[in-house]
């Protein structure tokens, strides 16, 4: 039997771990514990920090092959995950959503880092509503401290805010009509986001797209190379299922 460790906290990971769970597959989600109460899915679960590269090499004598499924945006637990795996020989797969695509008219804006988010969104608009996290929220001060701002966070930031800045705290999924509610309550005039892809919180983007508002949407990081790669459950559960780990490496491919 195959023992999975899945690096887990999205949507996509959860939909995995319970489709391995039911197939017999032994699944040890771990959560980073950034969440206070977080959705847990199917299998076991283990919640915190391995302690760098060098304690999740150790920690994979325990499992035969990972599947790192963490947030687009979270690269210091991918790049450990990428350098550990090869430390200690264990077949690695990336599960990633795919990146949103623009389509013509749609009024968006690109940015490369959150600084620069920031600056974007100050000369498009004074009432920005922010989706990119709380864990952020600190590099958009400079450019923001005097704007209007509505934060939507899951956990409450842990940074003090400026006096003109509100926060809401809401978990998605989400939907079209609470996403226009939110955007014309607070009469915003720019979206910021970060490009985390997928249909989990898309609809803000279709909201933006209907009360013609600009979105500033952060590029997602540069990913380790070398890690084969797919971008829907179905492709990764049957990865998995693969019967030895040499075909795991062989079969994975770059889809």
């Amino acid at each position: 039997m195959t023992r999975l460790l899945l690096l887990g906290g999205t949507a996509e990971a959860r939909a995995l771990a319970d489709q391995l769970v039911a197939a017999g597959v032994a699944v040890t989600t771990s959560l980073a514990g950034r969440v206070a109460d977080p959705r847990l899915p199917a299998g076991q679960v283990r919640v915190g920090g391995f302690g760098g590269i060098e304690g999740l090499r150790a920690a994979l004598a325990d499992y035969d092959a990972v599947v790192d499924a963490t947030h687009p945006f979270a690269t210091t637990m991918s790049a450990n995950a990428a350098a550990a795996c090869v430390a200690a020989g264990r077949p690695l797969l990336r599960l990633e959503r795919p990146g949103w695509v623009q389509r013509a008219g749609q009024a968006w804006h690109w940015a490369d880092s959150h600084a620069h988010a920031a600056r974007l969104a100050a000369r498009l608009g004074g009432r920005p509503v922010l989706t990119i996290g709380r864990q952020q929220l600190a590099a958009y001060l400079p450019a923001l401290a005097d704007a209007a701002v509505l934060a939507r966070v899951v956990e409450p930031p842990a940074i003090s805010l400026p006096p003109r800045w509100s926060v809401v705290r809401d978990r998605g999924p989400y939907a079209l009509p609470g996403e226009l509610t939110l955007l014309r309550d607070h009469r915003a005039d720019v979206v910021v986001t970060k490009d985390s892809g997928g249909d989990y919180t898309w609809p803000k983007m279709l909201a933006a797209e209907q009360l013609g508002l600009p979105v500033v949407i952060v590029r997602r990081p540069t990913r380790p190379t070398g890690v084969p790669a797919v971008y829907d459950v179905e492709r990764a559960v049957s990865w998995v299922l693969a019967a030895d780990q040499g075909q795991l490496q062989r079969d994975a491919g770059d889809h």
